[in-house]
């Protein structure tokens, strides 16, 4: 998770700012990259006082390191800016933020699995009353009714083959919204990471290669230089995923069918892969049967993170139409189409949510249903259009504040 805290070396949020509209090819809208860098120290702050396990520094600060696409100055250098806790920081985001709902007595209804969202006709539009759900365990069907309703349920990672997401991101959250009659935006833009164990899909982190690991092909060549000569297997993730496929392409794949490339860290001393590394060794010895210290791992790009999906505003707001948002309505992580998020080809600080639920804030207990057909989802298209970032980001100029200055497209250095 990546905050300009400059912990280890010189960084500021406009530098991250510009490594974010850059890696997202400049249709980022900067406006809201400029809010993410700037609140992203305070997240990742909030965090570490909610308990997060972050590794540290000598001085005891939260520790920094390299990873793809952050630089410093504008893209002369690579530069420390993930927060982490050793290569499982999304695992403990979780656990601290599941910890402190426990904490604080947010009810679960674990094992629902909401089918439609229930939409209402008012004096102000239209807006969410509610969800309906299903209970696994039972078979019963539950409405619960909300003035307000969060979706955070996700991605779409299993629509493909090889994919490092879990079971249940089949696109559900999405799916709904759109049955709803409110818009998808951005659906093509799906992030490949760059490293996933081969023929699996089974993540092997971006911390890897921040620690020194090398990407090299048949020939034993760290073919990053090629393409990336500054920031070389740092570059952001489209850039690294294209290039390993390239490379598999032109005939420099290794294994007996030449189809991965080679993620090397023999370099590297035992005690440090132990101890910054060691979910990431284990997954290749269970997984693979390789062993990390004496021998380069097998990966190749894996289907990680849509960036598309129900579009929203800066604030998390859903939109029904280029212009207008739903009262009540919102999205957050993965199942959001967010301005910074959208097409962005890497997207370091996210918002971690639950991978399989929809949040209503519940003004009355769930009633259980007699029967399915008093809850049958719409099948009626949406009439409202899909639109691009670019139309949205022009209907969204009237409502900003004065903008910062822009950032000008250059290329990758």
């Amino acid at each position: 998770m990546c905050a300009a805290l400059a912990n280890v070396e010189e960084d500021n949020w406009e530098w991250h700012t510009f490594d974010t509209v850059k890696g997202g090819d400049y249709l980022v809208d900067q406006d809201a990259a400029e809010v993410m860098a700037k609140e992203a120290i305070d997240a990742v702050l909030d965090l570490e006082k909610m308990g997060l396990p972050f590794n540290r520094t000598p001085e005891g600060k939260i520790d920094q390191r390299r990873f793809g696409g952050h630089t410093r100055d504008h893209g002369k250098n690579p530069v420390r800016r993930a927060c982490y806790a050793a290569d499982r920081t999304g695992h403990m985001i979780l656990q601290t933020l599941y910890q402190n709902c426990i904490k604080h007595n947010v009810e679960f209804y674990n094992e629902y699995y909401v089918l439609d969202l229930i939409m209402v006709d008012t004096p102000e539009g239209r807006r969410p009353a509610g969800v309906v759900s299903y209970d696994l365990a039972t078979g019963e069907l539950h409405v619960f009714q909300a003035k307000s309703v969060i979706f955070a349920s996700g991605g779409a990672g299993k629509v493909f083959k090889t994919t490092s997401n879990a079971h249940t991101l089949t696109g559900d959250g999405m799916a709904i919204a759109f049955r709803a009659g409110l818009p998808l935006e951005d659906m093509e833009f799906v992030q490949f990471h760059p490293t996933g164990l081969a023929g699996l899909g089974i993540l092997v982190s971006e911390a890897a290669r921040g620690e020194g690991g090398i990407l090299r092909n048949s020939d034993g060549e760290r073919f990053m230089e090629r393409y990336a000569p500054t920031i070389k297997d740092l570059a952001p993730r489209d850039i690294v995923a294209r290039s390993m496929a390239n490379e598999v392409r032109e005939g420099r794949g290794c294994g007996p069918n030449k189809d991965y490339v080679l993620l090397d860290l023999t370099h590297l001393e035992p005690a440090h892969i132990d101890a910054k590394l060691p979910d990431i060794t284990e997954f290749a010895r269970t997984y693979l049967g390789v062993e990390p210290y004496t021998e380069p791992v097998p990966v190749f790009p894996t289907a990680h993170y849509c960036m598309g999906g129900i579009p929203t505003d800066i604030k998390g707001e859903v939109f029904q139409d280029s212009e207008t948002t739903v009262p009540g309505l919102y999205a957050a992580g993965e199942v959001a189409a967010c301005p910074f998020t959208a097409p962005t080809a890497w997207a370091p600080t996210r918002c971690w949510t639950s991978t399989c639920s929809v949040s209503a804030l519940v003004s009355t207990p769930p009633s259980t249903l007699a029967t399915q057909s008093s809850c049958r989802s719409r099948t009626t298209p949406p009439s409202a259009p899909r639109h691009s970032s670019t139309t949205r980001a022009a209907a969204m100029a009237p409502r900003r504040s004065a903008p910062s200055a822009r950032i000008c497209r250059t290329p990758w250095i």
